[in-house]
């Protein structure tokens, strides 16, 4: 993975494994790899994956089992999808309407060049 270096690199790696839940990779309960085999996998120091580890579970997104491994929570894809949205709308968002605004793009177009329709 290429890490954006804007953003610290624990953060990138929790908004991957957010992605992750969202897409059904790793459902409720399920276990993740262990701090270790994950950092392999991600060529990163363990540390830096401990970290993202210790933020989800902060946020309530993984939990601990001692001895066992961390696990996605009961309910952690509704968590993630509402902080995800939440961030888009504040964030994300504003950004977009700027530039559409600048551009000159109406939403009709927006909206037809992107079928954003259900």
């Amino acid at each position: 993975m290429l890490f954006d270096q804007s953003n610290p690199i624990y953060i990138q790696i929790g908004e991957l494994i957010c992605e992750n839940i969202l897409k059904g990779i790793w459902k409720e309960g399920e276990r993740l790899p262990s701090v270790r085999e994950f950092a392999i996998s991600m060529e990163v120091n363990p540390n830096t994956v401990n970290r993202t580890y210790t933020t989800l579970q902060e946020k309530n997104i993984i939990f601990n089992q001692r001895g066992i491994g961390y696990f996605v929570s009961p309910g952690a894809e509704n968590m993630v999808l509402q902080m995800q949205k939440e961030v888009f709308i504040e964030e994300e968002l504003p950004r977009i309407i700027k530039k559409l605004k600048l551009l000159k793009i109406s939403l009709e177009d927006f909206t037809q060049l992107y079928s954003i329709s259900d």
